[in-house]
């Protein structure tokens, strides 16, 4: 694990307000040397409960509407880069089912729980990378509940958010897979991925299917890896609400 971490970066996107030019896949993190995101035009289940987080600063992320009135995200999309200190509640803002400037509904946030010993000066330890945004409305969308169960190597999973190259739309790997849960001494463990998505990324959900048809988040996307489709997350089984911040 000492080996992994610094190759790993933060998956959190730079503040756009219209695509970019488009940037070679090879050069981001997280995708290596063969791009297998598809672009979902118009996101039906399990997409559609995906949404941009985004604060008064321009920052953006991916998010989770996982009750009408929560949503899941990474804990370092709520931190201000200038400052190194997390943003107030008050300008956060989740736009449900975002698609090159329209979306279904939006609210904007009461409050904010982050993992146990989160640090916003240095951004981890990336398995305290979670937060759960409380919203000031309830949205009445589809959601995807957080699955409090094991995820074995192996287990099919699906990754898509807002990314760097197509920050407009939703861009998903959908054929990937779980590997092995990495446990460290004395830090949150991490499950490790070899779907493909990079910067703007964070926070989306890994999103598994159960047996009896049903989408779950299986974890949250933090970091991905220079020059492969790797990354890690947050089990969901690992995320609690534990900390308000007003």
């Amino acid at each position: 694990m000492r080996l992994i971490l610094p190759l790993l970066l933060l998956l959190a996107g730079p503040a756009a307000a219209e695509e970019p030019p488009r940037i070679p896949p090879s050069t981001l993190p997280g995708i290596g040397g063969e791009d297998r995101r598809v672009l979902l035009p118009q996101p039906a289940r399990p997409w559609s409960a995906l949404g941009r987080v985004q604060t008064g600063l321009g920052n953006r992320c991916t998010g989770t509407l996982i009750a009408p009135d929560r949503v899941l995200t990474a804990a370092h999309c709520l931190v201000a880069p200038r400052t190194a200190n997390f943003v107030q509640p008050r300008s956060l803002r989740f736009l449900l089912g975002y698609r090159m400037g329209w979306f279904q509904a939006a609210a904007e946030a009461r409050a904010y729980h982050v993992g146990d010993g989160f640090n916003p000066a240095t951004n981890g330890p990336a398995g305290a990378d979670w937060a759960i945004i409380e919203l000031a409305q309830p949205l009445h969308g589809p959601m995807l509940p957080l699955w409090q169960g094991g995820i074995p190597p192996g287990t099919p999973l699906m990754l898509g958010g807002y990314q760097q190259d197509r920050p407009e739309v939703i861009l998903a790997d959908t054929d990937c897979r779980a590997g092995a849960m990495l446990r460290q001494p004395k830090a949150p463990s991490l499950l490790a991925h070899d779907c493909s998505a990079t910067r703007g990324a964070s926070g989306a959900p890994l999103i598994a299917l159960l047996p009896d048809g049903r989408h779950v988040v299986a974890g949250v996307a933090v970091r991905a890896a220079l020059g492969a489709a790797r990354g890690f997350a947050v089990p969901a089984e690992a995320i609690r609400s534990l900390h308000t911040r007003e």
